[in-house]
């Protein structure tokens, strides 16, 4: 690493597995942050394997496991094994952050509770991600971003039209969500070490992060609001504020406001209605939802979507075409802005996602593919000080593998 990145020198260690908590540690990484991630022996992290379980898309490259785990270095190590500890601690002493998400009891099981962890190295930051918390009666219940982040937040009850069941969002996303926040909270962390001196344990949950993207409706639950109805996209509770689809069969979203009703009039053609009595105000649109969608869905649907953006651009109101995760994929935007970056290192894979954290002016690490499995085993163990015969050691005592051998 160079001198340029934010986190040039400082130490991650990611022992975790699926997705929030190292793609938290991702980010670091894409800042210049060396990030040691330990999986277990055999087949490693599960989200090596995530690619290929629907509704995953099928893919020849393994792009889930690069999304949340590029830029790092991969052991290997057996916490369970006696000897274990010997890495762990010095891989402890080493880091400036130490990321978990094994449930309570299991990481004390395996040495990585806060309270040794802090007893090696007092100035770590330790970070951790659970499904629900560190207290109350669901502590320690298994929690994916399914589950804590979208079901229980709310989140994914709100998240439907009026009459259909509950679906299945995009999975991981909730993931995604809470890894900015366990991100966010060790740079804060970092930020009162350097005050301080002082290492700091912070955390945050699955259902955290899904009761923060829910913020809206759950405070207004907080003080005792009156919820409004699922959304009807026929008679929504604003017209002006709804899907709609054009002659080509595209859909995209309308998002505006009564300021921008007589741009609208003449997008669709009707000036008309600016003198319609049951159009003069939002109460009025409210009211008369339905009569005004049924006249905008017969309007948008006469004309592609082509003519409406170029008539919506000209009267500055807000929409957007209703994309596809191919078409999105596509975007020239994403490419613009370095949300869709090159990926260094894989055959079969050119392309990956950028952390949506940026500095402007200030560089970000080139990505370069995820570790295989152990492939940093014996250098990052010669950098912790451990001899050959040592490394040997340990590989007869079951704490890391043995290397498979080379083919002939």
């Amino acid at each position: 690493m160079t001198n340029d990145f934010v986190f040039s020198g400082l130490k991650v260690l990611d022992a975790s597995s699926f997705i929030a908590a190292p793609a938290a540690a991702t980010i670091l990484s894409d800042f210049g942050a060396d990030v040691i991630k330990i999986e277990p022996p055999g087949k490693g992290d599960p989200q090596r394997r995530l690619s290929s379980v629907p509704p995953s898309p099928r893919a020849q490259g393994n792009y889930s496991w690069h999304l949340a785990n590029r830029n790092k270095r991969g052991m290997v190590i057996d916490l369970k094994s006696a000897a274990a500890p010997r890495i762990l601690k010095r891989l402890v002493e080493w880091a400036d952050v130490v990321i978990t998400n094994f449930p309570h009891g299991t990481r004390e099981k395996l040495h990585l509770g806060y309270d040794e962890v802090s007893s090696w190295n007092p100035r770590v930051v330790y970070a951790d991600i659970t499904g629900f918390g560190d207290a109350g009666p669901d502590a320690g219940q298994p929690g994916f971003d399914l589950t804590a982040a979208w079901s229980r937040s709310g989140l994914l009850a709100s998240t439907r039209d009026a009459g259909a069941p509950p679906t299945v969002p995009v999975w991981g996303s909730g993931d995604y969500m809470a890894a900015v926040a366990i991100y966010a909270a060790i740079v804060t962390a970092l930020y009162r070490r350097e005050r301080t001196g002082q290492g700091a344990s912070v955390g945050t949950s699955l259902l955290a992060a899904g009761i923060w993207a829910t913020g809206t409706l759950v405070a207004a639950a907080l003080a005792d609001g009156t919820p409004f109805e699922l959304h009807d996209r026929k008679a929504p509770l604003n017209p002006l504020t709804n899907s709609y689809r054009t002659a080509d069969g595209e859909w995209f979203m309308l998002v505006t406001s009564a300021p921008n009703w007589p741009g609208l009039t003449r997008v669709i053609g009707h000036p008309e209605l600016l003198e319609d009595p049951r159009f003069a105000d939002v109460e009025g649109f409210v009211e008369h939802s339905a009569v005004l969608t049924e006249l905008l869905d017969a309007e948008f649907r006469s004309q592609p979507f082509a003519h409406w953006k170029d008539a919506l651009n000209r009267e500055r109101i807000t929409f957007s075409l209703i994309q596809t995760p191919e078409e999105a994929a596509q975007d020239p935007q994403l490419r613009a802005n370095d949300i869709v970056v090159p990926l260094e290192g894989v055959s079969d894979l050119k392309e990956t996602i950028s952390s949506p954290i940026n500095l402007r002016g200030v560089p970000k690490v080139a990505a370069k593919r995820a570790p295989d499995l152990g492939e940093h085993n014996d250098e990052v163990l010669a950098e912790l000080g451990f001899s050959p015969a040592e490394i040997a050691e340990l590989r007869t005592q079951g704490a890391i593998p043995t290397p498979p051998r080379a083919e002939m």
